[in-house]
C-alpha cells in the first residue's frame, strides 16, 4: 500500500481540474498544466478532493507517483517556484536586458542567456555587492533545470569559492599549496 497514494489531492477553490479520458488538466491563476495518466490508474473526483487508485497491486508503483504529480500541478498553478544564484568574482556581473540575461563570468565574451517566456528573472545585489540572480517560474523542474544550466557556465571552484553557486550551497574549501 502506498502511503502517499492513499492521501487525496486537495483542490483549492481557485483551481479547476478537468479529467478528459486519461488527460488531467489543472488550471489556476498563474498557469495551466496537463498530464496524461497511465491506463492502470483511476481518478475519482469527490467535491474538492481527487482520489487516485490503481487496478492491481502490480501497479502500486504508479499510485503514489501519479498522486504526487497531480498534487504538484495543483501547487504549480498557484505558487511560484524560486531558485537563487549568487555570482562571486572580480568583474563578474549579471543583468536582465529585455528577454535576455547578460552574464559576465570572466570569459572573453559576455554570455547571452535567453529567458524562457514562462519564467521571470531579476538581479539584485547583496551587502557585499555580489549579484544575486532570482529565477521564478511555475514549473519546479524547469526552474531547477534553468538554474543548473546557468550554474554550469562557471561552477564554484574549491580553492577560493568563487563563481556561480546556489544561494544556500556550501562550498567546502581546499587548503591549497600553502597548507603543506
Amino acid at each position: 500500500m502506498s502511503k502517499i497514494g492513499k492521501l487525496p489531492v486537495l483542490i483549492p477553490a481557485w483551481v479547476t481540474i478537468t479529467i478528459d479520458d486519461r488527460l488531467v488538466t489543472v488550471k489556476g491563476p498563474k498557469a495551466e498544466h496537463s498530464y496524461e495518466v497511465l491506463p492502470c490508474v483511476n481518478l475519482k473526483m469527490e467535491g474538492e478532493e481527487l482520489e487516485v487508485t490503481v487496478d492491481s497491486e502490480e501497479n502500486n508503483q504508479f499510485w503514489g507517483l501519479t498522486r504526487t504529480l497531480i498534487n504538484n500541478m495543483v501547487v504549480w498553478v498557484t505558487d511560484w517556484y524560486e531558485k537563487k544564484l549568487k555570482i562571486i568574482g572580480v568583474g563578474y556581473a549579471a543583468k536582465v536586458q529585455g528577454s535576455d540575461l547578460m552574464l559576465k563570468l570572466g570569459y572573453s565574451h559576455p554570455i547571452d542567456f535567453p529567458i524562457p517566456a514562462w519564467m521571470t528573472m531579476s538581479v539584485e545585489e547583496d551587502a557585499k555587492g555580489h549579484p544575486i540572480l532570482t529565477i521564478q517560474g511555475t514549473d519546479k523542474q524547469l526552474v531547477g533545470e534553468v538554474a543548473a544550466k546557468i550554474r554550469a557556465f562557471r561552477k564554484p571552484e574549491p580553492y577560493k569559492g568563487k563563481w556561480v553557486r546556489y544561494i544556500d550551497e556550501v562550498v567546502k574549501l581546499k587548503p591549497g599549496k600553502s597548507a603543506a
